[in-house]
Protein backbone atom coordinates (compact mmCIF):
# COMPACT_ATOMS: atom_id res chain seq x y z
CA UNK A 1 0.00 0.00 0.00
CA UNK A 2 1.19 3.57 -1.10
CA UNK A 3 2.04 5.96 1.92
CA UNK A 4 0.15 8.93 0.77
CA UNK A 5 2.20 12.14 0.12
CA UNK A 6 1.80 14.95 3.03
CA UNK A 7 3.47 16.78 5.51
CA UNK A 8 6.14 14.40 7.61
CA UNK A 9 4.94 13.40 10.79
CA UNK A 10 7.01 14.67 14.04
CA UNK A 11 7.71 11.82 16.32
CA UNK A 12 6.16 12.64 19.49
CA UNK A 13 9.42 12.41 21.68
CA UNK A 14 11.13 15.22 18.98
CA UNK A 15 11.49 18.63 20.67
CA UNK A 16 10.72 20.87 17.66
CA UNK A 17 13.44 23.29 17.05
CA UNK A 18 13.39 26.63 18.78
CA UNK A 19 13.50 29.86 17.02
CA UNK A 20 16.01 31.05 19.18
CA UNK A 21 18.34 28.18 18.07
CA UNK A 22 20.11 29.21 15.70
CA UNK A 23 23.08 31.76 15.11
CA UNK A 24 23.32 35.43 14.75
CA UNK A 25 25.46 35.00 11.71
CA UNK A 26 23.13 33.54 9.60
CA UNK A 27 21.01 35.71 7.72
CA UNK A 28 17.25 35.41 8.49
CA UNK A 29 14.63 33.41 5.76
CA UNK A 30 14.49 34.47 2.43
CA UNK A 31 17.44 36.59 2.31
CA UNK A 32 20.18 35.33 0.67
CA UNK A 33 23.88 35.50 1.55
CA UNK A 34 26.01 37.42 -0.14
CA UNK A 35 29.32 36.14 -2.14
CA UNK A 36 32.54 36.36 -1.37
CA UNK A 37 34.83 37.61 -3.96
CA UNK A 38 36.71 34.99 -5.61
CA UNK A 39 39.90 34.90 -4.16
CA UNK A 40 38.54 34.90 -0.88
CA UNK A 41 37.27 31.08 -1.37
CA UNK A 42 38.43 29.02 1.49
CA UNK A 43 40.71 25.88 0.16
CA UNK A 44 42.25 23.20 1.98
CA UNK A 45 46.42 22.79 1.25
CA UNK A 46 45.49 18.69 1.02
CA UNK A 47 43.29 19.45 -2.02
CA UNK A 48 44.49 18.01 -5.26
CA UNK A 49 45.63 21.04 -8.38
CA UNK A 50 43.35 21.29 -11.39
CA UNK A 51 44.62 18.63 -14.00
CA UNK A 52 45.89 15.96 -11.71
CA UNK A 53 43.77 13.14 -11.68
CA UNK A 54 43.30 11.21 -8.14
CA UNK A 55 44.68 8.03 -7.47
CA UNK A 56 42.25 4.73 -7.80
CA UNK A 57 41.73 3.43 -4.55
CA UNK A 58 43.12 0.57 -2.85
CA UNK A 59 41.79 -2.41 -1.21
CA UNK A 60 42.27 -1.47 2.30
CA UNK A 61 41.66 -5.16 3.76
CA UNK A 62 42.47 -8.15 2.11
CA UNK A 63 43.62 -12.01 2.35
CA UNK A 64 46.78 -12.71 3.06
CA UNK A 65 46.78 -15.11 0.19
CA UNK A 66 45.66 -13.15 -2.51
CA UNK A 67 48.15 -12.34 -5.06
CA UNK A 68 49.41 -9.18 -5.26
CA UNK A 69 47.88 -6.73 -7.74
CA UNK A 70 51.09 -6.23 -9.44
CA UNK A 71 51.50 -10.07 -9.97
CA UNK A 72 50.80 -11.54 -13.57
CA UNK A 73 50.78 -15.44 -14.07
CA UNK A 74 52.27 -15.19 -17.15
CA UNK A 75 55.24 -12.94 -16.11
CA UNK A 76 55.87 -14.85 -13.11
CA UNK A 77 59.07 -15.19 -12.20
CA UNK A 78 60.50 -18.99 -11.63
CA UNK A 79 62.08 -18.21 -8.77
CA UNK A 80 59.14 -19.14 -6.18
CA UNK A 81 58.83 -22.89 -7.38
CA UNK A 82 61.95 -24.72 -9.19
CA UNK A 83 60.33 -26.55 -12.88
CA UNK A 84 60.91 -30.10 -11.14
CA UNK A 85 58.70 -28.98 -8.15
CA UNK A 86 60.05 -29.42 -4.27
CA UNK A 87 61.54 -32.33 -3.17
CA UNK A 88 58.98 -34.52 -0.48
CA UNK A 89 61.19 -35.28 2.50
CA UNK A 90 61.05 -38.52 3.60
CA UNK A 91 61.74 -39.64 7.33
CA UNK A 92 62.86 -43.48 7.59
CA UNK A 93 61.04 -45.13 10.72
CA UNK A 94 64.33 -47.12 11.71
CA UNK A 95 66.60 -44.41 11.88
CA UNK A 96 66.79 -43.19 15.53
CA UNK A 97 64.79 -40.67 16.69
CA UNK A 98 67.77 -38.15 17.22
CA UNK A 99 68.46 -38.34 13.48
CA UNK A 100 64.62 -37.96 12.41
CA UNK A 101 64.49 -34.76 14.45
CA UNK A 102 67.60 -33.23 13.69
CA UNK A 103 66.58 -34.31 9.95
CA UNK A 104 63.15 -31.72 10.65
CA UNK A 105 64.71 -29.38 12.10
CA UNK A 106 66.96 -28.70 9.43
CA UNK A 107 64.65 -28.65 7.09
CA UNK A 108 62.15 -25.66 6.03
CA UNK A 109 58.62 -25.64 7.82
CA UNK A 110 56.92 -25.93 4.38
CA UNK A 111 59.01 -28.81 3.46
CA UNK A 112 58.34 -30.86 6.76
CA UNK A 113 56.52 -34.05 6.85
CA UNK A 114 53.43 -33.72 8.36
CA UNK A 115 53.25 -36.24 11.67
CA UNK A 116 51.20 -39.53 11.19
CA UNK A 117 47.77 -39.51 13.29
CA UNK A 118 47.90 -38.52 16.82
CA UNK A 119 48.89 -40.82 19.06
CA UNK A 120 48.66 -39.17 22.61
CA UNK A 121 45.97 -36.86 22.32
CA UNK A 122 42.66 -36.95 23.33
CA UNK A 123 39.45 -35.83 21.52
CA UNK A 124 39.57 -32.23 23.05
CA UNK A 125 42.91 -31.65 21.30
CA UNK A 126 46.41 -32.00 22.66
CA UNK A 127 47.17 -30.03 26.12
CA UNK A 128 49.23 -27.09 24.50
CA UNK A 129 50.62 -25.53 27.91
CA UNK A 130 51.37 -28.36 29.58
CA UNK A 131 53.38 -30.21 26.31
CA UNK A 132 55.34 -27.06 25.92
CA UNK A 133 55.84 -26.48 29.26
CA UNK A 134 57.41 -30.49 29.57
CA UNK A 135 59.53 -30.01 26.87
CA UNK A 136 60.88 -27.11 28.50
CA UNK A 137 61.58 -28.84 31.64
CA UNK A 138 63.56 -31.57 29.75
CA UNK A 139 65.37 -29.23 27.43
CA UNK A 140 66.92 -27.73 30.50
CA UNK A 141 67.67 -30.68 32.19
CA UNK A 142 69.68 -31.83 28.88
CA UNK A 143 71.32 -28.19 28.42
CA UNK A 144 72.49 -27.97 32.05
CA UNK A 145 73.76 -31.60 31.96
CA UNK A 146 76.13 -30.56 29.03
CA UNK A 147 74.40 -31.13 25.48
CA UNK A 148 74.62 -29.68 22.43
CA UNK A 149 72.32 -26.96 21.27
CA UNK A 150 71.57 -28.69 18.50
CA UNK A 151 71.00 -31.69 20.35
CA UNK A 152 68.24 -30.13 22.88
CA UNK A 153 66.30 -28.59 20.21
CA UNK A 154 66.00 -32.18 18.66
CA UNK A 155 64.56 -33.22 22.01
CA UNK A 156 62.02 -30.48 22.95
CA UNK A 157 61.22 -31.03 19.34
CA UNK A 158 60.29 -34.75 19.37
CA UNK A 159 58.42 -34.15 22.62
CA UNK A 160 56.00 -31.68 20.78
CA UNK A 161 55.60 -33.96 17.26
CA UNK A 162 54.79 -36.68 19.40
CA UNK A 163 52.15 -35.25 21.48
CA UNK A 164 50.79 -33.69 17.97
CA UNK A 165 51.86 -30.05 18.10
CA UNK A 166 53.82 -30.22 14.73
CA UNK A 167 54.56 -26.77 13.79
CA UNK A 168 56.55 -25.77 16.40
CA UNK A 169 59.64 -24.19 16.50
CA UNK A 170 62.19 -24.13 19.41
CA UNK A 171 64.97 -21.99 20.09
CA UNK A 172 68.20 -22.89 22.53
CA UNK A 173 70.92 -20.42 23.58
CA UNK A 174 73.38 -20.55 26.78
CA UNK A 175 70.79 -19.92 29.42
CA UNK A 176 67.66 -19.44 27.36
CA UNK A 177 65.01 -22.06 26.14
CA UNK A 178 61.66 -21.07 24.11
CA UNK A 179 59.41 -22.98 22.13
CA UNK A 180 56.49 -21.40 19.82
CA UNK A 181 53.46 -23.21 18.42
CA UNK A 182 50.93 -21.78 15.92
CA UNK A 183 48.56 -24.47 15.45
CA UNK A 184 47.61 -22.79 12.06
CA UNK A 185 48.33 -19.93 9.69
CA UNK A 186 45.56 -17.96 11.14
CA UNK A 187 45.64 -18.69 14.66
CA UNK A 188 47.92 -16.79 17.36
CA UNK A 189 50.96 -18.39 18.21
CA UNK A 190 51.69 -19.87 21.34
CA UNK A 191 55.35 -19.15 23.01
CA UNK A 192 56.67 -20.42 26.46
CA UNK A 193 60.35 -19.86 27.83
CA UNK A 194 62.42 -21.17 30.57
CA UNK A 195 65.92 -20.26 31.77
CA UNK A 196 68.79 -22.24 32.61
CA UNK A 197 69.69 -20.42 36.23
CA UNK A 198 72.39 -23.45 37.60
CA UNK A 199 74.34 -26.26 35.34
CA UNK A 200 75.75 -29.14 37.22
CA UNK A 201 77.50 -32.57 35.81
CA UNK A 202 75.14 -35.47 36.11
CA UNK A 203 75.52 -38.15 33.24
CA UNK A 204 73.12 -40.51 35.03
CA UNK A 205 70.25 -37.97 35.21
CA UNK A 206 71.24 -37.54 31.68
CA UNK A 207 70.78 -41.03 30.94
CA UNK A 208 67.41 -40.98 32.11
CA UNK A 209 66.12 -38.28 30.78
CA UNK A 210 67.33 -39.70 27.57
CA UNK A 211 65.11 -43.16 28.62
CA UNK A 212 62.09 -40.74 29.37
CA UNK A 213 62.69 -39.42 25.57
CA UNK A 214 62.90 -42.65 24.02
CA UNK A 215 60.01 -44.24 25.68
CA UNK A 216 57.69 -40.66 24.64
CA UNK A 217 58.95 -40.97 20.73
CA UNK A 218 58.52 -44.88 20.61
CA UNK A 219 55.42 -45.48 19.25
CA UNK A 220 54.69 -48.70 21.20
CA UNK A 221 54.69 -46.76 24.16
CA UNK A 222 51.35 -44.03 25.35
CA UNK A 223 53.08 -42.26 27.62
CA UNK A 224 51.04 -39.56 28.45
CA UNK A 225 51.83 -36.13 29.61
CA UNK A 226 50.88 -37.03 33.26
CA UNK A 227 53.40 -39.92 33.34
CA UNK A 228 55.80 -37.97 31.40
CA UNK A 229 56.09 -35.17 34.43
CA UNK A 230 55.58 -38.24 36.98
CA UNK A 231 58.85 -39.48 35.49
CA UNK A 232 60.75 -36.26 35.19
CA UNK A 233 59.80 -35.23 38.93
CA UNK A 234 61.84 -38.73 39.90
CA UNK A 235 64.56 -38.05 38.22
CA UNK A 236 65.40 -34.95 39.70
CA UNK A 237 64.75 -36.43 43.02
CA UNK A 238 67.26 -38.70 42.37
CA UNK A 239 70.26 -38.45 44.45
CA UNK A 240 73.85 -38.46 42.59
CA UNK A 241 75.14 -42.06 42.20
CA UNK A 242 78.46 -40.87 44.18
CA UNK A 243 78.78 -39.10 47.90
CA UNK A 244 81.22 -36.13 47.82
CA UNK A 245 84.36 -38.15 49.27
CA UNK A 246 84.68 -40.38 46.46
CA UNK A 247 84.50 -37.71 44.37
CA UNK A 248 87.18 -36.51 46.31
CA UNK A 249 89.28 -39.81 45.74
CA UNK A 250 88.58 -39.88 42.23
CA UNK A 251 90.23 -36.37 41.36
CA UNK A 252 93.08 -37.44 43.47
CA UNK A 253 93.72 -40.50 41.90
CA UNK A 254 93.07 -38.86 38.16
CA UNK A 255 95.81 -36.55 38.53
CA UNK A 256 97.83 -38.85 40.60
CA UNK A 257 97.70 -41.52 37.14
CA UNK A 258 97.90 -38.20 35.02
CA UNK A 259 101.47 -38.11 36.51
CA UNK A 260 102.25 -41.43 35.95
CA UNK A 261 101.45 -40.78 32.17
CA UNK A 262 103.65 -37.95 31.91
CA UNK A 263 106.75 -40.38 33.24
CA UNK A 264 106.13 -39.97 37.32
CA UNK A 265 107.21 -43.00 39.69
CA UNK A 266 104.83 -43.97 42.99
CA UNK A 267 105.88 -40.81 44.95
CA UNK A 268 105.19 -38.42 42.15
CA UNK A 269 101.09 -40.35 41.94
CA UNK A 270 100.90 -39.63 45.37
CA UNK A 271 102.04 -36.15 45.93
CA UNK A 272 99.92 -35.51 42.61
CA UNK A 273 96.80 -36.86 44.15
CA UNK A 274 97.24 -35.21 47.46
CA UNK A 275 97.86 -31.60 45.70
CA UNK A 276 94.37 -32.73 43.69
CA UNK A 277 92.43 -33.46 46.60
CA UNK A 278 93.66 -30.48 48.20
CA UNK A 279 92.50 -28.56 45.58
CA UNK A 280 89.08 -30.39 45.48
CA UNK A 281 88.66 -29.58 49.15
CA UNK A 282 89.05 -25.86 48.21
CA UNK A 283 86.92 -25.63 45.58
CA UNK A 284 84.35 -27.48 47.52
CA UNK A 285 84.67 -24.90 50.42
CA UNK A 286 84.33 -21.89 47.88
CA UNK A 287 81.42 -22.86 46.59
CA UNK A 288 79.61 -23.48 49.83
CA UNK A 289 80.33 -20.39 50.32
CA UNK A 290 78.67 -18.16 46.95
CA UNK A 291 81.85 -17.34 45.38
CA UNK A 292 81.80 -17.56 41.13
CA UNK A 293 82.83 -21.03 39.52
CA UNK A 294 86.07 -18.74 38.17
CA UNK A 295 87.65 -18.38 41.64
CA UNK A 296 86.77 -22.06 42.25
CA UNK A 297 89.10 -23.18 39.34
CA UNK A 298 91.82 -20.34 40.89
CA UNK A 299 92.23 -22.64 43.93
CA UNK A 300 91.83 -25.88 43.44
CA UNK A 301 95.01 -25.14 40.75
CA UNK A 302 97.68 -23.72 43.48
CA UNK A 303 98.00 -26.67 46.01
CA UNK A 304 99.25 -28.83 42.69
CA UNK A 305 101.55 -26.29 41.92
CA UNK A 306 102.40 -26.10 45.12
CA UNK A 307 103.16 -29.17 46.08
CA UNK A 308 105.35 -29.22 42.55
CA UNK A 309 107.75 -26.16 43.82
CA UNK A 310 108.08 -27.74 47.30
CA UNK A 311 109.86 -30.54 45.46
CA UNK A 312 111.82 -28.29 43.51
CA UNK A 313 113.08 -26.64 46.75
CA UNK A 314 113.89 -29.91 48.58
CA UNK A 315 115.99 -30.91 45.56
CA UNK A 316 113.66 -34.55 45.45
CA UNK A 317 114.76 -36.67 42.81
CA UNK A 318 111.49 -36.36 41.59
CA UNK A 319 109.85 -35.18 38.25
CA UNK A 320 107.58 -31.55 39.65
CA UNK A 321 106.72 -30.79 36.35
CA UNK A 322 104.75 -34.09 36.33
CA UNK A 323 102.94 -33.06 39.73
CA UNK A 324 101.64 -30.12 38.53
CA UNK A 325 100.94 -31.20 35.30
CA UNK A 326 98.58 -33.82 36.82
CA UNK A 327 96.56 -31.48 38.97
CA UNK A 328 95.73 -29.64 35.53
CA UNK A 329 94.27 -32.71 34.21
CA UNK A 330 91.33 -32.64 36.69
CA UNK A 331 90.27 -28.78 36.03
CA UNK A 332 90.71 -28.47 32.38
CA UNK A 333 87.36 -28.36 31.12
CA UNK A 334 87.12 -30.35 28.45
CA UNK A 335 83.46 -31.11 28.71
CA UNK A 336 82.52 -27.36 28.29
CA UNK A 337 85.02 -27.53 25.37
CA UNK A 338 83.69 -30.24 23.33
CA UNK A 339 79.71 -28.54 23.65
CA UNK A 340 80.92 -25.64 22.46
CA UNK A 341 82.98 -26.55 19.24
CA UNK A 342 80.26 -29.02 18.57
CA UNK A 343 77.76 -25.70 18.94
CA UNK A 344 79.89 -23.93 16.22
CA UNK A 345 79.90 -26.30 13.75
CA UNK A 346 76.58 -26.81 13.65
CA UNK A 347 75.39 -23.47 13.59
CA UNK A 348 74.98 -22.28 16.64
CA UNK A 349 76.89 -19.49 16.92
CA UNK A 350 75.52 -17.66 20.08
CA UNK A 351 75.63 -20.34 22.17
CA UNK A 352 79.63 -21.86 20.84
CA UNK A 353 80.39 -18.11 21.61
CA UNK A 354 79.10 -18.37 25.07
CA UNK A 355 80.72 -21.74 26.16
CA UNK A 356 83.79 -20.52 24.58
CA UNK A 357 83.63 -17.69 26.84
CA UNK A 358 82.86 -19.80 29.60
CA UNK A 359 85.94 -21.95 29.07
CA UNK A 360 87.89 -18.93 28.12
CA UNK A 361 87.24 -17.93 31.90
CA UNK A 362 88.05 -21.31 33.23
CA UNK A 363 91.26 -21.62 31.04
CA UNK A 364 92.25 -18.08 32.86
CA UNK A 365 91.52 -18.97 36.61
CA UNK A 366 93.51 -21.73 36.21
CA UNK A 367 96.31 -19.96 34.55
CA UNK A 368 96.38 -17.52 37.14
CA UNK A 369 96.23 -19.99 39.99
CA UNK A 370 99.31 -21.76 38.72
CA UNK A 371 101.26 -18.80 37.95
CA UNK A 372 100.92 -16.79 41.10
CA UNK A 373 102.48 -19.94 42.75
CA UNK A 374 105.40 -20.21 39.73
CA UNK A 375 105.84 -16.35 40.50
CA UNK A 376 106.30 -16.69 44.49
CA UNK A 377 108.56 -19.92 43.32
CA UNK A 378 110.86 -17.99 41.09
CA UNK A 379 111.15 -15.16 43.58
CA UNK A 380 112.09 -17.79 46.42
CA UNK A 381 115.02 -19.02 44.25
CA UNK A 382 113.31 -22.63 42.94
CA UNK A 383 114.72 -23.82 39.64
CA UNK A 384 111.82 -24.99 37.64
CA UNK A 385 113.46 -27.15 34.65
CA UNK A 386 110.37 -26.99 32.10
CA UNK A 387 112.56 -29.16 30.07
CA UNK A 388 112.22 -32.02 32.92
CA UNK A 389 108.47 -32.91 31.23
CA UNK A 390 109.95 -32.96 27.52
CA UNK A 391 112.06 -36.18 28.12
CA UNK A 392 108.65 -39.04 28.13
CA UNK A 393 109.43 -42.22 29.47
CA UNK A 394 108.69 -45.19 27.11
CA UNK A 395 106.64 -47.48 29.15
CA UNK A 396 103.87 -48.59 27.08
CA UNK A 397 101.88 -50.87 29.28
CA UNK A 398 102.41 -48.71 32.22
CA UNK A 399 101.05 -45.41 30.60
CA UNK A 400 98.31 -47.80 28.98
CA UNK A 401 96.97 -48.58 32.09
CA UNK A 402 97.55 -45.40 34.04
CA UNK A 403 95.23 -43.87 30.36
CA UNK A 404 92.76 -46.47 31.51
CA UNK A 405 92.71 -45.72 35.21
CA UNK A 406 92.40 -41.60 34.60
CA UNK A 407 88.91 -42.47 32.08
CA UNK A 408 87.69 -44.17 34.63
CA UNK A 409 88.11 -41.46 37.50
CA UNK A 410 87.45 -38.94 35.14
CA UNK A 411 84.06 -41.10 34.20
CA UNK A 412 83.02 -41.24 38.09
CA UNK A 413 83.79 -37.39 38.63
CA UNK A 414 81.27 -37.17 36.12
CA UNK A 415 78.74 -38.90 38.11
CA UNK A 416 78.32 -41.66 35.20
CA UNK A 417 76.33 -44.77 35.96
CA UNK A 418 78.49 -48.18 36.28
CA UNK A 419 77.43 -49.31 33.30
CA UNK A 420 78.92 -46.99 31.21
CA UNK A 421 82.38 -46.57 33.47
CA UNK A 422 83.72 -49.53 31.45
CA UNK A 423 83.03 -48.90 27.76
CA UNK A 424 84.58 -45.06 28.62
CA UNK A 425 87.96 -46.63 30.19
CA UNK A 426 88.12 -49.08 27.45
CA UNK A 427 87.29 -45.99 24.68
CA UNK A 428 89.95 -43.71 26.74
CA UNK A 429 92.38 -46.57 26.26
CA UNK A 430 92.23 -47.23 22.34
CA UNK A 431 92.79 -43.58 22.07
CA UNK A 432 95.62 -43.11 24.35
CA UNK A 433 96.98 -45.99 22.37
CA UNK A 434 96.27 -44.15 18.70
CA UNK A 435 97.89 -40.87 19.91
CA UNK A 436 100.84 -42.36 21.32
CA UNK A 437 101.66 -44.76 17.76
CA UNK A 438 101.62 -41.52 16.30
CA UNK A 439 103.03 -38.96 18.72
CA UNK A 440 105.48 -41.21 20.25
CA UNK A 441 106.44 -44.08 18.03
CA UNK A 442 105.94 -42.20 14.45
CA UNK A 443 107.00 -39.21 15.58
CA UNK A 444 104.32 -37.36 14.30
CA UNK A 445 102.04 -33.79 14.62
CA UNK A 446 101.10 -34.21 18.38
CA UNK A 447 97.90 -32.20 16.81
CA UNK A 448 96.87 -34.72 14.11
CA UNK A 449 97.59 -37.76 16.49
CA UNK A 450 94.66 -35.74 18.66
CA UNK A 451 92.45 -35.62 16.18
CA UNK A 452 92.79 -38.62 14.54
CA UNK A 453 92.24 -40.36 18.50
CA UNK A 454 89.69 -38.15 19.34
CA UNK A 455 87.86 -38.70 16.15
CA UNK A 456 87.84 -42.45 17.19
CA UNK A 457 86.82 -41.31 20.25
CA UNK A 458 83.59 -39.63 19.34
CA UNK A 459 83.00 -42.59 16.67
CA UNK A 460 83.04 -45.81 19.03
CA UNK A 461 81.47 -43.37 22.02
CA UNK A 462 78.23 -42.60 19.08
CA UNK A 463 78.40 -45.89 17.64
CA UNK A 464 77.58 -47.05 21.51
CA UNK A 465 74.77 -44.26 22.54
CA UNK A 466 72.88 -45.11 19.33
CA UNK A 467 72.86 -48.82 20.19
CA UNK A 468 71.54 -47.81 23.68
CA UNK A 469 69.80 -45.05 22.80
CA UNK A 470 71.19 -42.67 25.06
CA UNK A 471 73.18 -39.72 25.21
CA UNK A 472 77.06 -40.12 23.44
CA UNK A 473 78.39 -37.52 26.25
CA UNK A 474 78.99 -40.62 28.55
CA UNK A 475 81.09 -42.70 26.37
CA UNK A 476 82.95 -39.79 24.95
CA UNK A 477 83.73 -37.11 27.65
CA UNK A 478 85.56 -39.39 30.08
CA UNK A 479 87.70 -41.08 27.32
CA UNK A 480 89.59 -37.92 25.84
CA UNK A 481 90.75 -37.23 29.24
CA UNK A 482 94.39 -38.69 28.52
CA UNK A 483 94.11 -35.98 25.25
CA UNK A 484 93.84 -33.22 27.41
CA UNK A 485 96.44 -30.72 27.02
CA UNK A 486 97.90 -30.19 30.56
CA UNK A 487 101.29 -30.51 29.65
CA UNK A 488 100.95 -27.51 26.73
CA UNK A 489 99.19 -25.94 29.38
CA UNK A 490 102.14 -25.94 32.23
CA UNK A 491 104.75 -25.05 29.97
CA UNK A 492 103.07 -21.74 28.52
CA UNK A 493 102.34 -21.00 32.66
CA UNK A 494 106.05 -21.74 33.31
CA UNK A 495 107.44 -19.71 30.38
CA UNK A 496 105.54 -16.87 31.67
CA UNK A 497 106.57 -17.43 35.02
CA UNK A 498 110.15 -17.39 34.18
CA UNK A 499 109.66 -13.47 31.93
CA UNK A 500 109.89 -15.51 28.74
CA UNK A 501 106.62 -14.60 27.16
CA UNK A 502 107.40 -15.78 23.45
CA UNK A 503 107.79 -19.63 24.37
CA UNK A 504 105.06 -18.99 26.85
CA UNK A 505 102.48 -17.67 24.69
CA UNK A 506 103.51 -20.29 21.85
CA UNK A 507 103.05 -23.03 23.88
CA UNK A 508 99.37 -21.67 25.51
CA UNK A 509 98.31 -21.53 21.71
CA UNK A 510 99.59 -24.85 21.29
CA UNK A 511 97.41 -26.07 24.10
CA UNK A 512 94.10 -24.35 22.18
CA UNK A 513 95.54 -26.30 18.98
CA UNK A 514 95.08 -29.14 20.55
CA UNK A 515 91.85 -28.62 22.61
CA UNK A 516 90.29 -27.75 19.71
CA UNK A 517 91.53 -30.61 17.92
CA UNK A 518 90.07 -32.69 20.56
CA UNK A 519 86.52 -30.98 19.77
CA UNK A 520 86.65 -31.11 16.31
CA UNK A 521 87.67 -34.72 16.66
CA UNK A 522 84.93 -36.38 18.70
CA UNK A 523 82.31 -34.07 15.95
CA UNK A 524 83.46 -35.42 12.82
CA UNK A 525 83.51 -39.39 14.58
CA UNK A 526 79.83 -38.64 15.44
CA UNK A 527 78.92 -37.15 12.37
CA UNK A 528 80.96 -40.47 10.37
CA UNK A 529 79.00 -42.55 13.07
CA UNK A 530 75.00 -40.83 12.27
CA UNK A 531 76.39 -41.66 8.37
CA UNK A 532 77.04 -45.45 8.80
CA UNK A 533 73.73 -46.21 10.71
CA UNK A 534 71.39 -44.51 8.71
CA UNK A 535 69.08 -46.13 6.56
CA UNK A 536 68.88 -46.65 2.61
CA UNK A 537 67.45 -42.74 1.74
CA UNK A 538 67.97 -41.36 4.70
CA UNK A 539 71.17 -39.29 3.44
CA UNK A 540 68.88 -37.00 0.96
CA UNK A 541 66.53 -36.08 3.72
CA UNK A 542 69.09 -35.14 6.40
CA UNK A 543 70.52 -31.71 5.18
CA UNK A 544 72.62 -29.38 6.38
CA UNK A 545 72.38 -25.67 6.12
CA UNK A 546 73.90 -24.32 2.71
CA UNK A 547 76.11 -21.33 3.81
CA UNK A 548 77.11 -18.76 0.73
CA UNK A 549 80.63 -18.84 -0.15
CA UNK A 550 82.24 -15.93 1.03
CA UNK A 551 79.01 -13.13 0.24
Amino acid sequence: MAKPDGPEEVPEDRKPPSDEARSAFVPPAGVEPPEPPEEEHPTSEFALPEGLAPEPQVEQEGSAFAPPAAYSPQDAPPAFTPAYGIPLAKLPQDAPWQDRMRTMLRLPVGERPVPEALRKADEAGPPVPRVLDLALRIGELLLAGGEGAEDVEAAMFAICRSYGLDRCEPTVTFTLLSVTYQPSLVDDPVTANRTVRRRGTDYTRLAAVYLLLADINDPDHDVSPEEAYRRLAEIRRNRHPYPGWVLTAAAGVLAGAASVLLGGGPTVFFVAALGAMLGDRLAWLFAGRGLPEFYQFLVAAMPPAALGVALTLLHADLRPSAVITGGLFALIPGRALVAAVQDGLTGFYITASARLLEVGYFFVAIVVGVLSVLYLAVQFGAELNPEGVLSPVERPWVQIAASMVLCATFAILLQQSRSTVLFATLNGGVAWVVFASIAVTADGSAVMATAVAAGLVGLFGQLAARYHHTSSLPYVTAAIGPLLPGSATYFGVLAIAQHNLEDGFGSLAKAAALALAIAIGVNLGGELARLFMQAPGAAAARRAAKRTRGF
